[in-house]
């Protein structure tokens, strides 16, 4: 839920004024908030099978931004399957620097890339990736993600100054299977980019006071189900689409977000009846629109020319979506019992 301009504008004029108290019978009881140290997927899961941490670092009080990218093992003796994983700054201070986070897997398994977007991997598979807003990617019955002897987390994490010395790391819970329980399908998660070019390659440009539009096609190698969209940009995102074309030619608006907000990375998780299902050579279409003007107000400078970049004020634009592949007839049952292609148009 997010606050209407008109809200936000009234809560101002109430601070402005002093924020004055009222009639205290009218209150509502203290809303009770879990501790800051507690896993969000413990209230369904229970504690995590697994919990790594990343190396600490120290973030100067005035700095430019940092990448920290160092390598933690995953201690495991036997391939176990993962259910769901949740990752976090470790503290509340760590939280301020920590801009976002990605676990790339890296293992000797070549099968733990996605074959639609490998490209970018560099020959590793993608575990988890955090942002402000994000909770923890619980797989749906029978899927999951694969963890072999030997495996390591890749961390990627981007930190930011705040004027205060601070000293963090980012951790990761990881939910096991159950020893000898192997899920029928693999999940991948995938960022589907609405950028053209590859890695530090990408094409966007952005100029002083306009709205622009990027937009990028991905063919899925196989069928497949969509599980969630969390859309990613920065400063100046302002919408993102999600469409499926499928091999007849038919369309399929998957998600869209209109009002983006960066302060808040929105994981949209698929109820099983909505989780939408595609036959191979589907083309999945992101479209992501940008607002270098005045009206938008988290633009820091509209007179500024942007291109791509990981720093907050560059820009980006890809769809985080966990992708399970199924096989053909998988894919046919699927669609018979949910009836989703009723809601493609041409």
């Amino acid at each position: 839920m997010s606050l209407s301009a008109d809200q936000i504008k009234l809560i101002s004029q109430w601070v402005d004024e002093g924020a004055p108290a009222g009639d205290p019978k009218d209150m509502p009881p203290p809303r009770q908030w879990p501790a800051a140290d507690e896993w969000k997927a413990a209230r369904e899961l229970g504690q995590p099978d697994l919990v790594i941490k990343s190396e600490p670092y120290t973030m100067a009080a005035h700095h430019q931004d940092v990448w920290w990218r160092p390598v933690s093992n995953i201690p495991i003796t036997e391939p176990r399957w993962v259910k769901a994983v949740e990752m976090r700054p470790g503290s509340l201070a760590g939280r301020r620097i920590t801009h976002h986070a990605v676990a790339y897997l890296a293992q000797d398994d070549p099968d733990s890339q996605n074959l639609d977007t490998q490209a970018d991997l560099r020959g590793r598979g993608l575990l988890m990736e955090w942002a402000i807003g994000k909770g923890y990617d619980l797989y749906r019955p029978d899927t999951g993600k694969l963890l072999l002897p030997g495996a390591q987390i890749s961390w990627d994490v981007h930190i930011h100054a705040v004027g205060e010395q601070i000293r963090d790391h980012v951790e990761i819970g990881i939910w096991l299977y159950p020893k000898g329980q192997e899920p029928k399908y693999r999940t991948y998660l995938t960022a589907f980019q609405a950028i053209q070019g590859h890695d530090r390659q990408r094409l966007v440009d952005i100029p002083p006071n306009t709205i622009q539009q990027s937009q990028n096609f991905t063919v899925l190698k196989r069928a497949a189900i969509l599980e969630n969209f969390q859309p990613h940009m920065h400063l100046r995102g302002k919408a993102m689409e999600v469409e499926a074309i499928l091999p007849d030619g038919t369309r399929q608006v998957v998600s869209y977000v209109g009002k983006f907000n960066f302060n808040w990375m929105t994981n949209y998780i698929y109820a099983d009846d909505a989780a939408p299902a595609f036959p191979k050579g589907t083309i999945i279409r992101v479209t992501a629109w940008y607002d270098n003007t005045r009206a938008n107000p988290n633009n820091p400078d509209p007179d500024q020319w942007v291109g791509f970049g990981d720093r907050t004020v560059d820009e980006m634009g890809h769809a985080w979506m966990n992708v399970t592949y199924i096989s053909d007839d998988d894919y046919n049952a699927w669609v018979k019992q949910h009836n989703t292609r009723l809601t493609a148009s041409r």
